[in-house]
């Protein structure tokens, strides 16, 4: 399976593309690859509490089924739409990843 990344820009696309293919044969460390992602690709964006909540309501999801679907609790789902709480790693990706293809990505 192919992971399809977003890229700063076209050619830092190219470049982090010929960087992974070194790594892969062991031209470069893990390391070195580490500083190119960094470079290279897009930072996953933060979302705002009213974003998370019209995300959710766009698939047409209660919290507690939104919450399923993440792996997280309902009262998780309801701190980050009040902005007690804002997500962040993986749950934050995630929601980038739902917000661009929907939910379907992750049912």
């Amino acid at each position: 399976m192919e992971t399809k990344y977003e890229y700063r820009s076209e050619a830092l696309g190219a470049i982090h593309e010929t960087m992974t293919s070194l790594e892969a044969v062991g031209a470069i460390s893990k390391v070195t690859m580490r500083e190119f992602d960094d470079a290279c690709l897009q930072p996953v964006k933060p979302l705002a509490p009213k974003a998370i909540r019209a995300l959710r309501e766009r698939e047409h999801l209660s919290q507690a089924v939104f919450a399923t679907y993440l792996n997280i609790s309902k009262n998780l789902v309801s701190d980050w739409e009040r902005g007690k709480r804002k997500p962040g790693g993986p749950a934050l990706k995630l929601l980038n990843v739902i917000q661009k293809y929907g939910i379907e990505v992750v049912a």
